[in-house]
């Protein structure tokens, strides 16, 4: 009995669960949520999460998970043969798990606040200068963790990269990544694009682009 993983593929946190497990050869029963029509306000649903959000995990022994950060470091220490995407060591960790935070914290709370008045509330509006700058800001963030780095975190990919990836490729659809200015940037989302996993987070990204155009007519 595999994992079962409540989600939404066009959700960037979704995405990035979906690359960590794909990276851990881990199968997941996927049961896909529309929180676009309100599925995850059901009470079979917030019996299972309160706080009604995907992805939620239910692992096979029935532990309830939810928030993809949380997710993926949970993954990797209970699945994982080695420590490559979550390293044990503490100063390594240390260094992935601020990433996290700042994808938590910073980056995906701008796409969420950028988004969800047009995705939940039928908004139709484009990107004003205020948050064209916001997303330049965390563009400007992301260039300067990846000095003297190929990854996020390091020279090896981690579930930061994970997350970061399904999100900054998010934003790049309102936001193009401006490769002058931001070439590491750049560079990463290429390699990104290399890894086995990503395939699941452009099916995804793809379903993204459709919502959002649906939405903005």
């Amino acid at each position: 009995m595999a994992p079962t993983l409540y989600m939404l593929w066009p959700s960037p946190p979704a995405r990035a669960v979906l690359m960590t497990a794909k990276s851990l050869n881990l199968d997941l029963d996927l049961k896909e949520v529309d929180t676009t029509k309100g599925e995850n306000k059901t009470p079979e649903f917030i019996k299972i999460n309160p706080q009604h959000t995907v992805p939620t995990l239910v692992d096979e022994d029935g532990f309830i998970l939810w928030d993809s950060h949380a997710i993926m470091t949970y993954l990797v220490s209970k699945y994982s043969k080695d420590d490559s995407l979550y390293p044990k060591d503490l100063k390594k960790r240390a260094l992935v798990d601020q990433r996290l935070h700042f994808d938590n914290g910073v980056a995906f709370a701008l796409t969420l606040k950028i988004l969800r008045p047009i995705i939940y509330h039928g908004v139709k509006k484009g990107v004003g200068q205020e948050e064209k700058d916001a997303i330049e800001e965390v563009y400007a963030f992301v260039e300067a963790f990846l000095e003297g780095r190929q990854w996020i975190a390091g020279d090896s990919v981690t579930v930061a990269d994970y997350s970061l990836i399904s999100t900054i490729t998010t934003l790049n659809v309102l936001v193009k990544v401006d490769a002058s200015k931001y070439s590491r940037v750049a560079a990463w989302l290429q390699r990104a694009e290399t890894l086995p996993e990503y395939e699941l987070n452009k099916k995804g990204l793809d379903l993204f682009v459709a919502l959002l155009k649906s939405r903005l007519g």
